[in-house]
């Protein structure tokens, strides 16, 4: 009988710290993180105040490539096993001001969480595939910000 209630009550204990562990099942515990950071990313690039104009081509190159790291990425957290309705929060709450910098600092963020060690084979070429895309998002957003320099330099 007591063999009985310490199994229900070990049982009890691990159901009720499942939600704890919501972003740690699985084996690559930062895909949800850089997920959550890449559509914040991708907002601060879209979202322009009206005296910036158009997007520029290469910021429409960066919001395409985060659209498809986050889905390379999305994918891999899958195959993953995490659950891809949950939200982390983004990792800091960032102006407008100065948008295309607090996409590259996100940016920055996403690589370091997601090119850590992958354990699952499946994953993998998903996992690789969103670096790639993360890669030349963040290239693209840094030149983006010298042409943006070198416009106003020249309006000087």
């Amino acid at each position: 009988m007591k063999k009985k209630s310490l199994i229900a009550a070990l049982a009890l204990m691990a159901a009720a710290s499942l939600p704890a562990l919501a972003d740690e099942y699985g084996r690559h515990p930062f895909y949800l993180h850089a997920l959550s950071d890449l559509q914040t990313a991708a907002w601060k690039v879209e979202h322009r105040r009206p005296e910036d104009g158009q997007i520029s081509r290469d910021e429409q190159v960066v919001v395409d490539e985060i659209h498809a790291a986050i889905g390379d990425l999305q994918r891999a957290a899958w195959l993953d096993g995490k659950p891809l309705e949950w939200r982390e929060p983004t990792d800091t709450w960032l102006p407008r001001d100065g948008r295309l910098h607090a996409a590259v600092d996100l940016l920055r963020k996403v690589r370091s969480d997601v090119a850590r060690e992958e354990d699952d084979p499946r994953s993998r070429p998903f996992q690789q595939r969103g670096l790639a895309h993360v890669d030349l998002a963040l290239n693209t957003a840094q030149h983006a910000i010298g042409d943006v320099r070198h416009h106003d330099m020249r309006r000087e």
